[in-house]
């Protein structure tokens, strides 16, 4: 065989196909790529926008809305979401002792039992007057919000009237009136019975006396006497506060005990967890055990211990035993999915290693064990805060959480139940609200659950 002398050429490096490309390998961290991966799923993002919205809301609402939940509105009780609302200005209270039936015009004076309404139909007060009739020995009074087909439909009794020794006649409602259309129907009534009747229909006005309207700072135009109400955008409960604020400042409530109590309890229990895992054998049984008995303790009885041992009563505000009790029986959902992790986490080689090089139990748990259930502690919060809100919602509407004047999402709907049919926007309102943050909590969870797993690909 011949001797050939390699050429040093043959040994040059293999050019680039594209002249001057540059090959960078690029990396992304394990958050980065949660990150990416959460942004796909369309549902836990729109969740989060929400979260945030809902967040800002709550505290940087009120410096925007500056309604005062505590402060009652009593001329708009119970009133449905509307625009900004006018009132007429009305005099204030004074005995109204009816009106001559010859006022009237000639219609009214030839046609028997005619009524007319006197002056302008407000929410405070609706005077009505009549022509008598013959014979009659009093008159009955009803309003009904449907018209009365016959005598046996007049609606509700109002009251029965004579006519005075002067020849005056009339009535003044001022039972709790709505801004509606009534029928108001006068029953003449005479020492042979029951004789005919007449109604007449009556659309009231939205009123205010000059009295409530200096003591809530409002003033009539100089050329009317219509004043602008203070404006609710959803409406007023029962005792004519503000929905709005009172949702604003709910929130404040319910998020509190709904993120305060389950990071609490989530941190009680990765500790926890994290130890007996770590442990194992023995400690690990004896703990597993004590956390047995206490998913075992029956939370609503447990509350109910704690409000009694510290002291509060019937009508007292109970949130501090329910953090209390939330933080003590919440814990060991947590601790066991910890200690699961830890054990198969203690079980890898670069633990092995760490341990080789001398490391420390506290370093192998900050370094290697909590960076890796760290995914699992931010999912399991997420679950938690939803379960939690509603759990104080729960309390609340029963009468066990929160009670007035402190609003809450729970309390809020514990006042609308008892209008639900009447005024319906009582209820829904903070029914809406507990329902789409639970369910954007859960979302936004099972939209992390996925985006931390490694082995899932979006």
């Amino acid at each position: 065989m011949s001797d050939q002398s390699l050429s040093p050429d043959l040994f040059l490096p293999v050019p680039s196909i594209v002249s001057g490309e540059k090959r960078e390998q690029i990396t992304i961290s394990y958050w980065q790529a949660t990150w990416i991966k959460l942004k796909k799923n369309k549902k836990a993002l729109l969740s989060l926008n929400i979260i945030i919205a809902l967040i800002l809301t709550t505290f940087v609402g009120p410096l925007f809305w500056t309604v005062d939940p505590a402060v009652q509105d009593l001329e708009q009780i119970s009133q449905p979401p509307s625009w900004p609302r006018t009132a007429i200005m009305v005099d204030d209270f004074s005995v109204w002792p009816g009106a001559y039936p010859e006022t009237g015009n000639g219609a009214e004076k030839n046609s028997a039992l005619a009524m007319r309404v006197v002056g302008e139909a407000n929410t405070e007060y609706v005077r009505l007057t009549w022509m008598p009739v013959s014979g009659a020995s009093e008159y009955h009074i009803y309003r009904n919000v449907f018209p009365p087909l016959d005598v046996n439909t007049l609606g509700i009794p109002l009251a029965e009237v004579s006519i005075a020794a002067e020849g005056a006649v009339g009535y003044e409602d001022r039972l709790k009136l709505s801004e509606r259309e009534y029928y108001y129907s006068v029953l003449a009534v005479g020492y042979s019975g029951i004789g005919k009747y007449s109604t007449i229909t009556v659309s009231v006005k939205q009123g205010i006396t000059r009295s409530d309207a200096e003591f809530l700072g409002l003033r009539a135009n100089s050329a009317s006497t219509v004043i602008e109400l203070p404006f609710h955008p959803l409406g007023t409960d029962g005792l004519g506060r503000d929905i709005l604020s009172r949702l604003m400042h709910g929130a404040r409530t319910s998020l509190m005990i709904g993120v305060i109590a389950p990071l609490i309890y989530i941190a009680l229990g990765v500790f926890y967890g994290g130890l007996s895992g770590y442990l194992g054998g023995r400690v690990d049984e004896l703990m597993m055990r004590f956390s047995d008995f206490v998913i075992a303790l029956p939370f609503l009885l447990f509350m109910i211990l704690l409000k009694v041992a510290f002291g509060i009563g019937p009508g007292e505000s109970g949130v501090f035993p329910m953090i209390v009790a939330l933080i003590l029986l919440g814990w060991p959902g947590a601790a066991r999915l910890v200690r699961g992790q830890t054990f198969v986490i203690k079980e890898e080689a670069y633990v092995d290693a760490a341990l080789l090089m001398g490391a420390k139990p506290l370093y192998i748990v900050y370094r290697h064990v909590l960076p890796n259930v760290l995914p699992l502690i931010i999912v399991s919060l997420t679950f938690a805060i939803p379960a939690t809100i509603f759990t104080e919602a729960f309390l609340s509407f029963i009468g066990f959480g929160v009670v007035p004047p402190t609003p809450s999402w729970g309390s809020m709907c514990n006042d609308g139940l008892k209008n639900m049919m009447a005024t319906p926007h009582e209820l829904i309102f903070p029914a809406a609200v507990i329902s789409v943050s639970v369910l954007c909590f859960n979302l936004l969870g099972d939209g992390l659950r996925e985006a931390m797993d490694v082995k899932y690909k979006a």
